[in-house]
């Protein structure tokens, strides 16, 4: 997929696509055209068709997609046909709500292992999860051979988060602590600031006053 550079945005899309077939599948609807894509998501005919193209043909002209197909396609190209193990590093507030999110397991996405530092959570369990200390996370993770790390630790652990995780073998990590991660090229890190998010929105809809 890198070497096709396919846009991140593309990327974006090609998920709300499948989230939106999903929907449509469970109505019955067996066909769909691109024009119904697009207006379901709110983004152009135009923009389904050249999104889709990165990846091949799909459809019949004049006819449309099949929406089992098309959706069983999409997912494969988000990589969404297998399920992924992802372990949880920090059972704050964010770190409970996140743990409790049913859409990850609908998406492939199965927490088998979570962690905290703090010895009144140790040993109780999150929907049916132990909850581990920190000094087994490497172990443990291995142990599953789990591919995504999720950090949700105050910013001053990240970064001993995030090297415990790498040594584990994990390939992935989604990082919700504030501050910059410093990991091998070889590993995906995507940073959530919602800090950073929000004042994106105050600035757009303070925009106009400038």
């Amino acid at each position: 997929m890198k070497t096709l550079k396919i846009p991140e945005a593309t990327i974006i899309r090609l998920s709300v696509y499948s989230r939106y077939l999903t929907e449509v599948d469970r109505k019955g609807i067996i066909t769909i055209s691109s024009g119904d894509i697009a207006e379901g998501v709110g983004v152009s005919p135009a923009q389904v068709r050249k999104d889709l193209a990165y990846f091949g043909e799909f459809g019949t002209r004049g006819v449309g997609y099949n929406v089992k197909d098309l959706r069983r396609h999409i997912l494969k190209i988000l990589g969404l046909s297998v399920d992924w193990s992802v372990s949880l590093v920090g059972l704050g507030n964010l770190g409970l709500a996140l743990s409790s999110y049913k859409g990850f397991r609908e998406r492939g996405f199965v927490i088998t292992s979570v962690f905290d530092s703090d010895p009144q959570k140790v040993g109780t369990f999150v929907h049916g999860v132990e909850v581990m200390p920190v000094e087994r996370l490497e172990e443990v993770v291995r142990q599953n051979r789990t591919q995504i790390g999720i950090i949700c630790v105050p910013s001053a652990a990240s970064q001993e988060i995030a090297d415990k995780l790498v040594r584990a073998g994990v390939q992935a990590i989604l990082n919700f602590a504030p501050g910059v991660l410093n990991v091998p090229p070889e590993i995906e890190l995507r940073n959530v600031d919602l800090a950073v998010n929000l004042e994106v929105l105050t600035f757009n809809v303070g925009a106009q006053r400038f």
